[in-house]
């Protein structure tokens, strides 16, 4: 039943015809079709290769910044230390007024 109703969906809903449009075609003759293929190859390699630059460029531009706006910690002076009691006020039970 299920399997007759998926058929027909199939069959009212082909879009086949516009897949097809702007579907990409490989070239009939053989040494064109290896051509395109070591060109998708190229590119594929050529955006890897690109992607591996920048991302160094980007991890070396970034420790450059760290080493260059690091900063010799502040020692604390004598007299900056504050002393003092704390304590726990718990949370009232009812927050609202009525």
């Amino acid at each position: 039943m299920i399997n007759r109703t998926f058929r027909s969906a199939h069959a009212r809903f082909d879009a086949s015809q516009l897949g097809a449009m702007f579907a990409p075609r490989k070239p009939r003759h053989p040494l064109l079709r290896l051509a395109v293929g070591l060109l998708g190859l190229a590119v594929l390699a050529a955006l890897l290769v690109v992607g591996v630059v920048v991302g160094t460029a980007m991890v070396a531009a970034g420790l450059v910044r760290r080493l260059a706006t690091r900063r010799a910690r502040p020692r604390p002076r004598a007299g900056s230390v504050v002393d003092a009691e704390y304590r726990v006020v718990d949370k009232p039970l009812h927050t609202l007024s009525h």
